[in-house]
C-alpha cells in the first residue's frame, strides 16, 4: 500500500505507510472474570432533506455498533457522555436512543446499562433540589421501564444547585430508595467535564470519597457499582478497597484502564469505559486472557492500546468523542464523519491523523484499503494533497 502523507502536530508531514495486519473476525460470550461495558457512541449523518438544519443520527449504524459490542462479548453501556450527551444529544434524543438499544439488547441477549442525568432541565439557571431530583426520576423511570439498569449520571444542575454534601445525600438517598433495581453511581471528575467541579460537596477528592462511601453504605443493596472517572488511579484503588463487598468498582479511567482492570492480587475494578469502544475487538481478546487466569496475557493485548487512548483522552478531555467517531468511520462502520452538534470540527487534523496511524498499528481496522481511501479522502478535503 501507497504512504500516506499525513500532517503532524509540529506543521509538518510525515509519510505513513500502513503495514499492520487487521486482527480479524472475532466473536465471544461475555467474560466470567470481570464485567466490561463500552459507552457507545451515536452515529451520525447530514441531514436528509432540504431546509437545512445539523446533523441527524442515524440509526442503523448506532445500533449496528451495539450489536458489534454484544458479539464481541462486551456490554453497552447506553447515552452516557460518549453519546454526547450535553454535547449534541438532549434529553429527547437521549429517551429514544435508550428505547431502540434496549429493544435491541433484549433481542441480542445482550447487557446493558443505561446513563439517567437531569439534562431535560434549562441549562444557565439555578434550580431547586426538589427539580433536580424530579428531572433524574423521570429518566430513571423510563430507562427501568424499558428493562434496563441505570448509570446515575453526574448532574450539572446539581453541581450547580448544591450547597454542600448534604444535598447530595438527599437527591441520591432519594433516587436509591425510589429505584427498582440497583444502579451505577457515576463520579465523573471535572477533567472529563468542568462544570462538574466540587461534585459531592468538596472539591478535595478524599473528601468528596466519604460522601461517596456514604451514600452507598446508607442504602445497601441499591448500588451495583461506582463507576470512577477520575484519571486518577491511585484514587481509585483506594475508593474500590472501601466500597461494601458486592458493590463493584467500574473504572472508567482511560489512561490507566489495563493496571485497574488487571488488579492488585487483591482487588480489581470493572470497566465501563469510553475507549472500549474504538479498542472493542482487543479488549474482548483481553478479557478472555483474564478468564484463563492469564494477567500478563491480559496486560501484553490491552497495554499497547493505551498511547491511542491517551491520544484520544487529551486535553480537553471532552473531545475525545471526535476521535472516537473518526475511528469508526474510518473502519467502515458508519459512511459519513459527521457528529451531532458538528463536533467533527473539534479536534485538529493532526490530531485525527495521529489518531489513525496509532489505530492501523494495532490492527483495528478491517478493510485497510477502505480505511486509507477515506483518510485520504479527508486530507485531500482540508488542502493536504498526496
Amino acid at each position: 500500500m501507497n504512504g500516506i502523507p499525513l500532517p503532524t502536530a509540529e506543521g509538518g508531514l510525515h509519510l505513513y505507510r500502513p503495514t499492520a495486519a487487521p486482527l480479524g473476525p472475532f466473536s465471544s460470550a461475555p467474560a466470567r472474570s470481570r464485567v466490561l461495558y463500552a459507552a457507545a457512541h451515536v452515529a451520525a449523518a447530514p441531514p436528509g432533506g432540504p431546509g437545512g438544519g445539523g446533523p441527524v443520527v442515524d440509526w442503523e449504524a448506532t445500533l449496528g455498533a451495539r450489536h458489534r459490542l454484544w458479539a464481541l462479548g462486551l456490554g453497552v453501556a447506553e447515552a452516557m457522555d460518549t453519546a454526547q450527551r450535553g454535547m449534541g444529544l438532549g434529553w429527547p434524543g437521549a429517551a429514544e436512543l435508550i428505547r431502540r438499544s434496549t429493544a435491541e439488547a433484549r433481542a441480542a441477549g445482550g447487557r446493558i446499562v443505561c446513563g439517567a442525568g437531569t439534562d431535560q432541565l434549562p441549562p444557565g439557571r439555578v434550580h431547586p433540589l426538589a427539580a433536580i431530583t424530579a428531572a433524574y426520576e423521570e429518566q430513571l423511570a423510563h430507562i427501568e421501564d424499558c428493562g434496563a439498569g441505570a448509570v446515575l449520571m453526574a448532574s450539572r444542575s446539581l453541581a450547580a444547585a448544591a450547597r454542600g454534601p448534604e444535598d447530595y445525600l438527599e437527591v441520591y438517598g432519594t433516587l436509591l430508595r425510589r429505584s427498582s433495581r440497583p444502579v451505577v453511581l457515576h463520579w465523573l471528575g471535572p477533567v472529563f467535564d468542568p462544570a462538574l467541579a466540587g461534585y459531592w460537596g468538596h472539591d478535595d477528592a478524599g473528601e468528596a470519597a466519604e460522601i461517596l462511601l456514604k451514600i452507598v453504605g446508607e442504602c445497601p443493596g441499591k448500588v451495583d457499582g461506582v463507576k470512577v472517572s477520575l484519571l486518577d488511579p491511585e484514587r481509585e484503588k483506594e475508593l474500590r478497597r472501601r466500597l461494601p463487598a458486592g458493590v463493584r468498582c467500574y473504572t472508567g479511567d482511560d489512561h490507566h484502564y489495563p493496571e485497574l482492570i488487571a488488579g492488585d492480587g487483591e482487588r480489581a475494578s470493572d470497566a465501563l469505559l469510553g475507549i472500549f469502544g474504538p479498542i472493542a475487538p482487543l479488549a474482548a481478546r483481553a478479557a478472555l486472557a483474564l478468564d484463563r487466569g492469564d494477567p500478563g496475557g491480559f496486560r501484553a493485548l490491552l497495554d499497547p492500546t493505551v498511547a491511542l487512548s491517551r491520544h484520544l483522552f487529551a486535553p480537553p478531555t471532552p473531545l475525545y468523542k471526535t476521535g472516537v467517531a473518526l475511528l469508526a468511520w474510518l473502519a467502515g462502520h458508519q459512511e459519513h464523519f459527521t457528529m451531532l452538534a458538528g463536533l467533527e470540527s473539534a479536534r485538529s487534523l493532526p490530531h485525527l491523523a495521529r489518531a489513525y496511524e496509532l489505530a492501523d498499528l494495532l490492527g483495528l481496522f478491517p478493510d485497510p484499503e477502505l480505511t486509507a481511501g477515506r483518510m485520504r479522502r479527508l486530507l485531500s478535503e482540508q488542502g493536504v494533497e498526496s
